[in-house]
């Protein structure tokens, strides 16, 4: 496939390794004493009995896996409230950006684009007494390409294994049929029903909204801007109040569980979503090839031949702009290559969505 110049960025980071020499003289010597070869022995008999138990507890563990697998950290001293939040609606209703306002930090990537979120990426909160994890899903909608069944069999898929739901609604689009279908896919009952963008609309239609959202029979509504952050905290303290007493799934610096590879392919996809136009963002993908920090490869998968050269610009400009926008959001040092490759009519072929990951 042809490829276009790659564009780079800072001078490489050197890696430093750390060598750990081991001393084992001292162990040799006390392998020789007595005492220690009578403990020995009688630590091997207990090892002995302890091994048969594991391996039976292993494969009950094995059995009792969920989509998330051996989630659990470890426990804070005192009680703790966590669990896991599904964020579900149609497209373009704001998860992200919500998702975005609850952690306080960018956990997913963003556009005026339907359709941004492909997959699920997870976004965590923590503090004093509680760890909620969220579970950003794509929007759900009428799919016409394996894509698109892909994505919403991962949305639905999402919600079998948490704690809670939020079902977002656009308070600017007004309550529709849109979101009655996408209610039809859980039991909306226990759900909490989030009308976003408030901050978009006249503030006397809001009370109208929540009348009209509210024939969905939901356990809690909740009218919220996750631009401005207006109402994101009471919707927080009320999750809180929601979740389980449990352990820390992750530490407590964490916000954001997705491997660094593609979380960079994201923000690359992100910033080619907010310069290009028409039918082209939906027939963009991007995947990390090449990953030796901080240098970076990264593949721009397109359709057609005609939307290569869209993506690549008069002389590079469109590249190199989506370049120096990823680097902003980067260490300093990262050196981007990015190059474009062609896989005709990608989103509709069910094994090449799934080699991408999807």
């Amino acid at each position: 496939m042809s490829t276009d110049e790659p564009t780079a960025s800072d001078p490489h980071a050197e890696a430093v390794d750390d060598e750990l020499d081991l001393d084992l003289d001292e162990l040799d010597e006390l392998d020789e004493l007595d005492e220690l070869d009578e403990l020995e022995d009688e630590d091997e008999d207990e090892a002995d009995g302890f091994d048969d138990e594991t391996d039976e507890n292993e494969d009950e563990d094995e059995d009792d896996d969920d989509e998330f697998g051996d989630r659990t950290l470890g426990v804070h001293e005192g009680d703790l409230r966590s669990g896991f939040i599904a964020i579900v609606g149609r497209p373009n209703v704001g998860k992200s950006t919500l998702l975005n306002a609850i952690c306080g930090s960018k956990v997913s990537i963003v556009s005026d684009k339907p359709q941004t979120t492909r997959t699920r990426v997870r976004g965590v909160l923590t503090r004093p007494g509680s760890q909620l994890v969220f579970v950003d899903t794509p929007g759900l909608h009428k799919a016409v390409t394996a894509l698109g069944e892909r994505v919403n069999a991962t949305a639905i898929d999402s919600m079998s294994d948490v704690d809670a739901v939020m079902l977002v609604i656009d308070a600017t689009a007004g309550f529709g049929k849109g979101d009655e279908w996408v209610a039809s896919r859980f039991d909306v009952s226990k759900a909490i029903v989030v009308l976003n963008k408030i901050d978009r609309i006249d503030p006397t239609k809001i009370l109208a909204q929540l009348n009209a959202v509210s024939k969905l029979g939901a356990a809690a509504y909740f009218p919220v801007s996750a631009r401005t952050g207006d109402g994101v905290g009471d919707l927080v303290a009320h999750l809180v109040g929601l979740m389980p007493e449990g352990p820390m799934y992750f530490p407590d610096d964490v916000v954001r569980d997705l491997p660094e590879p593609e979380w960079v392919a994201e923000l690359v996809r992100e910033q080619l979503l907010a310069v290009t136009r028409d039918e082209l963002p939906y027939s963009i993908a991007t995947r990390v090839t090449e990953w030796e920090w901080p240098r970076v490869r990264c593949e721009i998968i397109v359709e057609r031949d005609s939307q290569k050269g869209m993506v690549i610009g008069k002389k590079g400009a469109v590249l190199k702009e989506v370049g120096t926008l990823v680097r902003k959001q980067l260490p300093e040092g990262v050196y981007i290559e990015l190059f474009v490759k062609v896989d005709k009519d990608w989103q509709r072929k069910p094994d090449r969505v799934e080699r991408l990951g999807y």
